[in-house]
This record gives structure tokens, sequence and C-alpha cells, in this order.
């Protein structure tokens, strides 16, 4: 598959490949060229001339050009959910149902594109200002770099391009190694619906040798990432000298605290959904699960029963509900990480094993609020520590010891108490009984501490991706 340049599908300058590889059969799926200095100073040029082209389409036929765009999402829908499925893992109806989503999201900021009115200041609100107005206007950006992560790329595709274009930006996105082919595969249907040639691209090549060049370019203007707290670090300090914004949405460890007179069914329900979806590889999946302790053994017992239901599999089998990791390499880190939180005092009372890329759900019990995936060791796999507290205030503590703040969620019967520890924690979302694995596209989306900078959704993108420019009527008034 082919990089999109300025409008061509093209190879690397030097020709050079990556192999894309299906991760639960080790097979390799496709290539994607890898990216050069060469290739990112023509990607960069191009999206910086055609920005300013871009810009000057009306916003109705941004919009009309993005309906387009959706109808030939819809005739290809079930190719790119093959395909998304196929290269990161993810069992068919989980890709199905992310392909479905691109619709929606793209609808909504379309929808928000054409309300994205300016201010006015009237003459005579403060002294010396009696003949004199002022209003506002957005403007874009400029030139928008969109990081990609594995684990959700069109839902991140949908929440970072369909904003930029239609504020009147470049989007040059950057997908993940392991799985760009999906996202290849939207960008060249944007082109196809009508985008200026260069305010639409895709760059494809390992992280590690084209971000820095790619962030720090001083002809782009706005770095919009989702990823590891290490990454957004990295990428915060390579922008840092052309004073890049950046919007950055990192990891987290989220807390998922069951109250004394909590709804346990209903928990341990909201934990299928809150901790197995996409094979527990969710930024704002619940991965500490801090239950009281005359709930602990219900819990983990109802917990047990409704994981072992679970039917696991090979992704691109219809019956198939938990798929693999996105690779071999991520399943060992999961391993090791459940055996450090074993050695930690921890005792696993289901899964525990591993093949290839597969991880076997797992439960543990006796999780001390010492060991470190109770506080900052975020396991991005199917794995349930369980760590009891006495008190409410205990349980807040916990929650708030981690250096994340992405999300949480509490379970009580009691609204006042659940609202009192869902105010208490230290996080950019708090679900009340439902787990934190909650993002709708319209809400307001990020984290607090190491989980990120500036937030994601309709309600907010447009205000990362534009600039607020104030003109001045002086005196215009007699």
């Amino acid at each position: 598959m082919k990089m999109i340049l300025n409008g061509q599908k093209k190879d690397a300058s030097d020709l050079s490949t990556i192999e894309v590889i299906n991760p639960a059969t080790g097979a390799v799926i496709d290539t994607v060229p890898a990216a050069t200095i060469e290739d990112i100073e023509t990607a960069v040029g191009a999206a910086k001339a055609a920005q300013k082209i871009w810009a000057k389409v009306p916003v109705y036929e941004k919009v009309e050009i993005l309906m387009k765009f959706l109808s030939l999402v819809e005739e290809h829908k079930e190719e790119l959910a093959r395909t998304l499925s196929d290269e990161t893992g993810k069992p068919i109806r989980e890709a199905r149902g992310e392909i479905g989503n691109i619709p929606i999201a793209f609808k909504a900021f379309s929808e928000k594109a054409k309300h994205l009115y300016g201010n006015v200041v009237p003459a005579g609100l403060e002294a010396g200002q009696d003949k004199t107005i002022l209003f506002t206007q957005r403007e874009p950006i400029g030139v928008v770099v969109c990081i990609i992560p594995f684990n959700f790329p069109c839902d991140l595709f949908d929440q970072k391009v369909a904003p930029a274009l239609l504020a009147g930006n470049a989007a040059i996105v950057k997908p993940s190694t392991d799985n760009p082919l999906t996202l290849c595969m939207l960008t060249a249907l944007l082109a196809e619906a009508g985008v200026t040639p260069g305010a639409i691209q895709v760059l494809t090549g390992r992280g590690s040798v084209m971000g820095t060049p790619l962030c720090a370019h001083p002809d782009v203007h706005l770095v919009t990432l989702t990823g590891s707290t290490e990454v957004g670090i990295e990428t915060a300090k390579a922008v840092a000298t052309n004073l890049t914004h950046t919007a950055l949405e990192l990891g987290g460890n989220d807390a998922f605290i069951v109250l004394e007179d909590a709804d346990v069914d209903l928990a341990t329900e909201e934990l299928i959904w809150g901790r197995m979806y996409n094979t527990g590889q969710v930024c704002c999946a619940s991965k500490r699960f801090l239950v009281h302790r005359n709930r602990v053994e219900e819990f983990s017992r109802k917990a047990v029963m409704k994981i072992s239901a679970i039917r696991c599999g090979m992704p691109s089998e219809e019956e198939s509900e938990l798929g693999c990791l996105i690779s071999e390499k991520a399943a060992i880190g999961v391993e090791e990480q459940v055996k450090r939180t074993v050695e930690q005092g921890g005792t696993i009372i289901l899964g525990g094993n591993r093949k290839g890329a597969f991880y076997e759900p797992t439960v543990i019990t006796d999780v001390p609020k010492t060991a470190d995936v109770a506080k900052d060791m975020e396991i991005f796999g199917p794995v349930v520590p369980i760590i009891a507290f006495d008190t409410i205030e205990e349980a807040i503590e916990i929650a708030n010891a981690s250096i994340f703040g992405l999300c949480g969620c509490v379970f009580s019967k009691d609204i006042k108490k659940a609202f009192r520890v869902a105010d208490s924690l230290e996080c950019g979302g708090a679900v009340i009984n439902g787990a934190s694995f909650f993002r709708s596209f319209e809400m307001p989306f990020g984290g607090y501490k190491f989980s990120g900078i500036g937030t994601e959704g309709v309600m907010s993108t447009f205000s990362e991706m534009t600039r607020t420019k104030s003109i001045v009527l002086k005196n215009i008034l007699e």
C-alpha cells in the first residue's frame, strides 16, 4: 500500500518498505513505505501550500466533500473492517463497529463547523471604548500533524482529521507502524472525495525515525497526538523550539471503584465492556479495580464467571468476542507485568497464560495497594487486578496516588456517595455506575497530570485547531 502525498499515491523516496503483520497469524498482510526525511519535506511543503487553498473553500462545500467521503466509506465498509481486524487483531465485530463510527463523528463535527461563530464586544462596555466595536473570528491554525495510535486508529482519525479539515487546516496523518493500512485507505478516500491535494496526506514509517523531524518541522503548527506518556513528553520537547501547539492524549491507569453498597452484578457486567473490549488495549479502560473489602469475594467470583463466558478466538471469526494483542511483543509485556504483580503479592485466579500475541483474560486478587499496578503501571491488556479497601477515603487516596489522571468510575446505590467520589477523583472524566471506558464524540475528552494536555471532542477540538483573531473597528461610532 502507498502513502498519499500531495494527492498522489507514493512510495518512499528511497523505495524502502515496512511489513505489516497480522498479529493473530503472523502472516504478512502488505507493506507500506518507510518515509524518509525527503518525504517529510515533500509532505509538509505540500500541506503548507494546499492549506491556503483549502482554507478558502466555504464551510458548506467542505461539508459536502466530507459527505461524499462518507458515501465512499459506506461502499467500502466491509473491506475497511476486514483490513482493520486483520492488521490490529481486534474481533471483526468490533472492527465493523469502529468503521460504523466514522459517519457519526464526521457528521457531528460538520454540524459544529457550521456554527463556529465569533463574538462581538459592543461599544461602551469599558471606559474609553465608547466609540469602538470589536469582533472575533476563528481562523485555521495551519498544518496539523495527526499522530494516531494502534488501538482505535479509525476513531482517532475521526477525532483529529475531521475537525482539522473542517477548520480549514491541512492534515498530515501519521499512523502506527503496526497497523497503518486502514488509515491509508481512509486518507485515499478523502482525496478521492475532493479534498484539495496536499490538504490531506498520510506518511507511513517508524516513529523513532520520522517522529521528531516531522513534529519539529517549523512549518507544522499543531501536533495532535494520542499515545503513551513517554512519546507525548518526547513530542512536547521536540516542538518546544518552534512553540508549536500540542494536544496530547496520553496514558492512563483508571480506577474502577466499587463501594460497599454497590450493585456488584452491574459492576461486573460493566467490567466486561470496560476492561475486555479491544483485548484491554484502551487508554481509558478501567485498569485498577478498587473493591470494598466486604464485597471482594463476591466481585471476584462474579467477575471470573462472566469473563470465563467470553468467546476468545481468531479475530476474523464472526463469533469471536476477544482477539489478540497488537503484537507478540505487546503480549510478552503484559505477561511480564502480570508476573511482577504476582511477585508483589497478587494471586491469579483466572488466566495468566500467553500464546503468541494472544493473552488470556486474567483476574488477580490480593493485590496490595503498594503494588506497581495499584499506582503507575499501566497494563495494556485484558487483566483485572483487584485491590481491597476499607473506607471511601482510602479508595480515593489509592485512586489519586497515580501519576495518571485520564478517567475513573465509581459504583454505588447512594448517588450522593458516588458523586462525592467522582468529584474527588483527580482525572478528566468520571463515570457513575458505569466503566470509565466512556467516550462520546461530543464530550471533551482528556486527562489530568501525566495523562495529557488539552481535550478532544466536538465540544472542544475546534478551539485546539483554530486561532482567535480580534478585529477592532476603532472610533467607528460618532
